[in-house]
């Protein structure tokens, strides 16, 4: 099934056109005729299948035949990671943790983060892409990225843990996570999260936690917890 994207749709629409790069790719790339049926979300659960109507270049219309309504899991996983300082290696983070199905995504600047800047509208992209190319019907949130000392200090809900590698004790996640419970993750920069700001964490409510024996890359070490998270949960 390939499916496509449109954050608009609602039970209010029957007829809707594609933009030209989607139209043509539908047309162009997939060979799509009329009277085709294709499947379209909006990243909030729904499922959509439309039936195609023209199929102009510019604007492939379709038409909404039929709609099937998918659950939000019963737990959320919110990744708050340090960006790294190669970008492919964070977008890899960001498509392979849509895939395996996190909830929500915050970067966060942290003392030792060697990039500070991140284009929000590029990893949305990504995180766009990768959640059409797994055939999921949420979309993760995506936030804007914001100072570790600031994230911290933001009420949420669930439990909230952080990943570190100094040698003070910890758990190993797995014994942490619980199923069907919201959680929160910290995952520092190349260089991990700095003393004061492990201690901060701990002040806020965040339990510590390792990841296992190895040393592992910042991306890396996400996509463990990401992964945790799944099989804990059974997904």
């Amino acid at each position: 099934m390939q499916l496509f994207y449109n954050p608009s749709l609602d039970d209010s629409h029957s007829r809707f056109t594609f933009d030209e790069e989607e139209s043509r790719h539908i047309i162009k790339v997939l060979r799509k005729k009329i009277g085709d049926l294709l499947h379209i979300t909006n990243g909030k659960g729904d499922l959509f299948e439309a039936q195609i109507l023209m199929t102009h270049l510019k604007k492939c219309e379709v038409e909404i035949v039929d709609k099937t309504k998918k659950h939000r899991k019963r737990y959320a996983l919110h990744m708050a990671v340090a960006p790294t300082k190669s970008n492919d290696r964070f977008e890899w983070f960001l498509e392979k943790a849509t895939e395996i199905g996190v909830s929500e995504i915050t970067p966060i600047i942290c003392e030792r983060s060697e990039r500070k800047i991140v284009k929000l509208e590029r990893i949305q992209k990504v995180v766009q892409s990768a959640m059409k190319q797994s055939l999921q019907l949420y979309l993760p949130k995506v936030n804007d990225a914001i100072p570790f000392t600031e994230f911290i200090s933001t009420e949420r809900k669930g439990f909230f843990y952080i990943a570190h590698c100094e040698g003070s004790e910890k758990m190993d996640l797995m014994r942490r996570v619980l199923p069907d419970r919201d959680l929160t993750i910290l995952i520092g920069p190349e260089g991990d999260f700095s003393h004061e700001e492990i201690n901060l964490a701990i002040s806020k409510g965040f339990l510590p936690v390792s990841l296992g024996e190895n040393r592992l890359r910042t991306e890396t070490a996400a996509l463990v917890a990401c992964t945790i998270v799944a099989v804990v949960n059974n997904e």
